[in-house]
């Protein structure tokens, strides 16, 4: 599993619906610019709370627009291009999501969440070393974030940096013990070094976590097919491509990690008629 870039968090839009306001003109103020000015500011804050606000309902593009113009109208809060730079970086718009992040970076750089985004933007560009200098930036303000742990492992992972990786899994583990993402991927890793048996020990902990998580119940299945359980190997394949069909997609499977040992195993079991036929969408049954 990898880092999915995901719609802006709450955390973001709730932070930006506590911006201070800024501060009202005076009763008699000498220079008219600083009245425009403050009311711009005021106008540009405005934009930002209600781009927040469209974000969460995933309305992106004009989410997009509204905080392109608060950003201009607001260039000075760094929270204004935190926002700017999640959307460009949920719309998929990688260098303008680290040159918005970067400017919020610069306005505050005690903030690890504009970190751990900055590591996603680059992790995305597919310069993992970038990423890996963000998310530890990010850990060093945020130390407990299990999730922060996760992307730094995926980096090194994508860096055939293993022992590191793992490392970091287990990090992340040890913070959340629920935190099956990291256990599936520590199951990818073993997997490709031939730690077929270890593997499996972790995808069956990462379902036994979550009976409902497609990735590692599928990943289970591939395996333990291969190990001669085919019966129940197979059970588990159709309930995983039941729970979510994206993963019948190698395409799919590869942005979420997946080594060509593993890819060329499932290619094989997704041929296979009972799981071929889970994978089609299921016809509905006219109600009456």
């Amino acid at each position: 599993m990898s880092k999915h870039i995901q719609l802006i968090s709450l955390l973001v839009a709730c932070s930006l619906w506590s911006l201070p306001k800024p501060a009202q003109a005076q009763a008699f103020i000498p220079h008219t610019v600083q009245i425009d000015n403050a009311q711009l500011e005021k106008q540009g804050l405005g934009l930002a709370q209600e781009a927040a606000q469209l974000a969460q309902f995933q309305q992106v593009e004009p989410a997009l627009i509204r905080a392109r113009l608060a950003s201009k109208l607001a260039p000075q809060n760094d929270k204004v291009w935190w926002l700017l730079g999640s959307l460009h970086l949920q719309n998929q718009e990688f260098d303008q999501a680290v040159t918005s992040l970067s400017k919020a970076q610069t306005l505050n750089p005690k903030n690890p969440e504009v970190q751990f985004a900055l590591g996603s933007a680059k992790f995305q560009k597919k310069d993992y070393q970038g990423a890996i200098t963000h998310y530890q930036a990010g850990l060093k303000l945020k130390p407990n974030y299990s999730g922060g742990f996760f992307d730094l492992g995926n980096a090194y992972y994508m860096l055939n940096k293993f022992p590191d990786a793992i490392a970091q899994f287990n990090l992340a583990i040890n913070k959340d013990k629920k935190f099956w993402p990291a256990i599936n991927n520590i199951g990818l890793i073993k997997y490709e070094e031939g730690d077929v048996p270890g593997a499996i020990q972790q995808w069956q902990t990462a379902v036994s976590i979550d009976k409902k998580a497609a990735e590692p119940l599928l990943a289970l299945a591939v395996a333990s097919y291969n190990q001669g359980d085919k019966q129940k190997s197979l059970q588990m394949g159709v309930s995983a491509l039941r729970i979510d069909s994206r993963y019948a997609d190698l395409n799919f499977l590869k942005e979420n990690l997946w080594g060509e040992r593993l890819l060329s195993e499932t290619k094989k079991f997704l041929a296979l008629p009972e799981i071929k036929s889970a994978s089609q969408p299921q016809e509905e049954t006219p109600t009456r």
